[in-house]
């Protein structure tokens, strides 16, 4: 694995070295991308770059389902020194404008929609079938661009469910740091097979699985979205050697089995949210990294080390990264006090897009996650969830976690969701919206009392839920994580 190359170069590397062998394939189709067409379009794009006159960090709207088009568009932005921002191809095509407003005007949009997302007057391309540029229509660019972190970047907008969106701007070298963690971490070699359906207009797919794969010389079989109809199949047929999940997809897997790992299997990795204990055990003696991360810090901070006994709720150690827990004046606690948990290393941003947010930084650039957790005498990282989660009934806390890993407990639910509901006497109490398997035919009034009961037998009386919904489904973001916002909004209703 090279470490010290810019990724123009790692391109043009495994080009030289390896030029026929598959980085991307299409899950649902025969289509390849291998290393020499992959520095083939790159240098097409790059000369289109040129051509339109995009300065250095001009902003590369990169709004594309296709993942392996995608791929390509958003590589070779970040390598010919410009920003590649992600749009979601799940979003109403008014999204790139909201995007390209945010990120103070667009270069570029490169699309494969089949209504017009293109912003007026901004130039525009799509994707010909060799991955390079087609249909390009000229326009005046940006002379400049804001806040430039003088190298290629992706920028990525939070979700900003408390005021406007937080630009976060990850630079080629940070992802590249990261992404050698990662394959480092995961003892990714050319000969693993990777499979994500993770959305790529999210971190952890772009850095753990674009670019982890490419720093490691491996193949990533890439899927539009999850399908849980044949998906061993696929995984077997594909001869997969390490599945790139999050816990949402996990359970559906874990609750809908039967669980059929392909031969060749060497690991699951978890990410995205924390994975419910149920799950986990459920997952049995398949190795597994539970990992933990965050945009911020270019999808992984922390992560279990292959091979290591499993440690029931931790995340795993540091990976090229510091973390602490302090209390609420700043203080670093002693191992195994619950704080709020801080991070700082060289895959970490040191600021906001624009210098937004900077209370979350200090002087000695360590990060506020806004995660509550511990840390072990031994560097382990234990989480019990977000600070803005924790339910104060009259003086108690109430961790989610705690709670629906009990309700998780019944064979029957699939999620479980613990949100706060204003009490007038107590502040707050618990409430617990539950989602049942898709293939469990059981009594709403049934499940609902015996979760209550569950509940009683297993949790002390301030923990257990107020009220239980039973529920078809939750709001959920793209990449199928339950938007715990909206459902608090519902619990302040219920």
């Amino acid at each position: 694995m090279s470490r010290e190359l810019t990724l123009r170069a790692l391109i043009a590397e495994r080009a030289r070295a390896t030029p026929a062998h598959p980085y991307l394939e299409d899950a649902r189709s025969d289509r390849v991308l291998d290393h020499e067409t992959l520095a083939r379009a790159v240098s097409a794009w790059e000369r289109v770059f040129d051509g339109l006159g995009i300065a250095p960090s001009g902003a590369v709207l990169v709004d594309l389902g296709d993942p392996l088009s995608f791929a390509v568009v958003h590589l070779a932005a970040i390598a010919t020194g410009r920003r590649s921002v992600p749009v979601d191809p799940g979003q109403p095509a008014s999204e790139v404008a909201r995007l390209g407003s945010l990120i103070g005007g667009a270069s570029l949009v490169v699309s494969d929609r089949e209504e017009r997302s293109a912003l007026d007057g901004v130039p525009a391309a799509r994707v010909g079938r060799d991955f390079g540029p087609v249909h390009v229509v000229r326009g005046p660019v940006p002379g400049s661009a804001p806040d430039a972190p003088g190298e290629g970047s992706a920028v990525l907008f939070t979700s900003g469910s408390t005021g406007a969106p937080k630009g976060v701007e990850m630079p080629e070298s940070q992802l590249l740091f990261v992404a050698r963690q990662v394959a480092q971490h995961n003892g990714l070699t050319p000969s693993d097979r990777g499979f994500n359906s993770l959305p790529l207009s999210h971190v952890n797919a772009e850095v753990v699985g674009l670019l982890a794969t490419l720093v490691a010389g491996a193949t990533l079989v890439l899927d539009r979205r999850f399908h849980r109809t044949g998906f061993w199949e696929l995984l077997a047929e594909r001869r997969v050697t390490w599945l790139n999940a999050v816990p949402a997809i996990l359970a559906v897997l874990v609750k809908t089995g039967p669980l059929v790992f392909p031969p060749g299997l060497r690991f699951v990795r978890s990410a995205s949210a924390p994975l419910p204990e149920p799950v986990r055990a459920a997952l049995g003696d398949v190795p597994l990294v539970v990992s933990w991360g965050m945009t911020e810090g270019a999808s992984q901070i922390a992560a279990t080390p292959l091979g290591a006994p499993a440690r029931p709720g931790s995340v795993g150690v540091p990976v090229g990264s510091e973390v602490q827990a302090r209390d609420e004046h700043g203080n670093v606690l002693p191992a195994g006090d619950v704080g709020s948990l801080w991070v700082r290393g060289e895959g970490i941003v040191r600021s906001y897009l624009c210098g937004r947010a900077a209370e979350r930084f200090d002087a000695d650039g360590w990060l506020c996650t806004g995660d509550l957790g511990h840390v072990s005498e031994d560097g382990w990282v234990w989480l019990v969830g977000r600070a803005d989660d924790v339910i104060n009934r009259g003086g108690e806390k109430v961790y989610p976690a705690e709670v629906e890993d009990v309700l998780l407990g019944d064979p029957r639910v699939l999620e479980a969701v613990v949100v706060p509901r204003p009490h007038e006497v107590l502040g707050s109490v618990p409430v617990a919206y539950v989602v049942v398997r898709p293939d469990c035919d059981t009594d709403a009034a049934v499940l609902h009392a015996a979760l209550l009961e569950r509940a009683e037998a297993e949790l002390a009386r301030f923990r257990r839920p107020v009220e239980v919904f039973v529920v078809r489904d939750l709001p959920r973001a793209s990449t199928g994580k339950v938007r715990r916002v909206e459902v608090r909004a519902m619990a302040q209703g219920a």
